[in-house]
């Protein structure tokens, strides 16, 4: 069973990360363009936080089913705050009636990727490979 969580988080990480480049781009250009905010930045944005927070699930399952090293704790920290800045500008923005922007997609997306990138770090893996 380990094993199989193991794959999985490890190999669910490339979806995510995809999923966060494609939000930070598309935030980044609808800044840039001015454009009104619309329905599928919406979606990147709770796309992005969705399977982020499936990552985190796969990974309270991978630390309850074997082996648990206390160096993962860093990894595990960072992983969460990003999960929390991932949830952010979802949040907020479902909230707000009015005055809807890309900006706070734009930043808090490039927060939590630098999050991911710094746990992943954390743990001695390389980001890809």
């Amino acid at each position: 069973m380990y094993a199989f969580f193991l794959q999985a988080h490890s190999g669910f990480r490339y979806l995510i990360l995809l999923a966060g480049v494609l939000t930070l781009l598309y935030s980044v250009y609808g800044v840039l363009s001015r454009r009104p905010y619309d329905r599928r930045m919406r979606i990147l944005s709770s796309s992005f936080a969705g399977l982020l927070h499936f990552q985190v699930l796969l990974g309270i399952a991978l630390a309850f089913s074997g082996q648990f090293a206390p160096v993962l704790i860093g990894h595990i920290f960072m992983m969460l705050f990003a999960a929390v800045a991932a949830q952010v500008p979802v949040s907020v923005m479902r909230r707000r009636p009015e005055g809807k922007t890309f900006l706070p997609h734009a930043a808090w997306t490039l927060v939590a990727l630098t999050m991911i990138v710094l746990g992943v770090r954390a743990i001695g893996r390389p980001l890809f490979g």
